[in-house]
């Protein structure tokens, strides 16, 4: 009997359902005569895509956070999370470099505890990653409409904008969107850079500037949010690195992406908080003049594109490697492969714009999605994969009790995962019953 395909040098086919081939073998069987090459990304393009993904349309949201608690504790809470994100992230990475065969956070799952935690990992990141892509949809659409002076139905410029995020997300390698990474992260740099002069040369007079603002837990923790959010995106982290040249370099890319984003956030937060002072908008382009406003979100598009693209990506590759782990379709031009690969682009990108257009609440959706998914995979989790590796990896009990401080650190993690959880979801549904109260609830399918 000739060998299935995946069997060259001994490895044997491997089920997707095959332990081994979630924790042993790594995912991609890279061979010279494959027609998709996986395994091509350099530490510096993939640094590039992770800062593509997260440093996008999150970012508006932080001025804001300034105006509810103050420039000190905002900025406190700014850096606070960024250092945070970068220590779950080196936990993400070593679990990765541990399990070769984790290829997204199901799988991960499915090493933690089996099936059932798979499929509820799986799911969760389907769905987190399809939101974000409904968010940048609509930061998509919210710019289109500043530039057209909402001269067009916001639904065609909806339209407009998901048909293009749908070609970002087609190729079936991330190395084919690297440069793009460059790209838009140069755009979302300079749209900031383009905002914080038009803030600074147009100050709003009487501005109000507070050190610090006494306020409930509920607007405390809205405020908060914003920080905790705009650092989330770690749900791709296991995806990117899969495609690596070399994933023992991927903590370099976890320390670019998080220096940058932490110093942009902060720069961009004082900056556009000192200028216009506490009534700065969310996203804070809107406190702009209209021509800055314009030319800010006319530079950011492309980021919101991108990211847009890379977020219904990640939904698509999911469910691909579930099917084709191992198989011909993944390695060479098949008629299936590529029909299910569009399919899976198309129906991410489909959902999104569907749910943003039909759902008048999405955008407060967004929030809940985060809360519930964001919260573990930024944060919470990343406690458990190091519980997991030090009790299996360092010789059970006696390997966790040895470290004492990192095993605190692992656990408050885990903490703060569960807390951000609960206290984001409370913030999101009491937001949504205050927008129906308030009358700021739209109709479906209206402009």
């Amino acid at each position: 009997m000739a060998p299935a395909y995946g069997e060259e040098k001994g490895t044997g086919p491997l089920s997707p359902l095959d332990p081994a081939s979630k924790a042993d073998t790594d995912v991609f069987q890279e061979q010279p005569g494959h027609d998709f090459h996986y395994k091509t990304l350099s530490w510096q393009f993939v640094s590039l895509l992770m800062i593509a993904e997260i440093v996008s349309n999150g970012m508006l949201s932080l001025p804001s956070a300034l105006a509810v608690v103050g420039i000190v504790p905002a900025l406190i809470l700014i850096i606070f999370f960024g250092v945070f994100a970068l220590y779950t992230a080196k936990l993400l990475i070593d679990f990765k470099l541990n399990h070769a065969g984790v290829h997204n956070m199901g799988d991960a799952g499915y090493v933690l505890g089996g099936p059932i935690l798979r499929e509820t990992l799986s799911i969760g990141t389907i769905i987190f990653a399809i939101f974000g892509t409904g968010s940048e949809l609509l930061s998509g659409q919210q710019a289109l409409s500043t530039l057209s002076n909402n001269g067009l139905c916001s639904i065609y410029l909806l339209l407009i904008f998901s048909m293009a995020t749908l070609l970002v997300a087609l190729p079936r390698t991330l190395d084919r969107v690297g440069w793009l990474g460059l790209f838009s992260v140069c755009l979302i740099a300079v749209s900031g850079v383009v905002a914080m002069i038009g803030a600074g040369v147009n100050p709003v007079p009487g501005r109000v500037l507070d050190a610090t603002i006494p306020t409930t837990f509920y607007q405390a923790f809205l405020a908060i949010t914003n920080p905790v959010f705009a650092y989330a995106g770690q749900l791709a982290f296991f995806i990117i690195i899969s495609e690596m040249k070399h994933p023992e370099d991927a903590m370099k890319a976890a320390w670019c992406l998080q220096g940058f984003s932490t110093l942009f956030y902060t720069i961009f937060a004082v900056v556009i908080y000192v200028y216009i002072g506490n009534t700065v908008a969310s996203p804070a382009l809107l406190s702009l003049p209209p021509a800055w406003a314009k030319a800010s979100f006319g530079i950011a598009l492309g980021n919101f594109l991108i990211a847009g693209g890379l977020y219904s990506h990640t939904a698509a590759k999911i469910i691909f490697v579930r099917l084709f782990r191992h198989t011909e379709h993944m390695y060479t031009h098949t008629v299936l492969g590529w029909v299910v690969w569009i399919v899976l682009c198309f129906g991410a990108v489909a959902i999104a714009f569907i749910l943003a257009i039909a759902v008048p609440i999405f955008s407060y959706l967004i929030g809940i999605a985060a809360s519930l998914f964001a919260s573990w995979y930024t944060y919470g989790i990343a406690g458990f994969f190091w519980m997991h590796d030090s009790y299996h990896l360092k010789g059970g009990w006696p390997g966790i009790r040895g470290r004492p401080g990192q095993c605190v650190l692992a656990v408050l993690t885990i903490l703060a995962g569960a807390f951000i959880c609960v206290a984001g979801t409370y913030v999101s549904v009491k937001l949504i019953a205050q927008a129906y109260s308030e009358g700021l609830v739209g109709r479906p399918f209206s402009c």
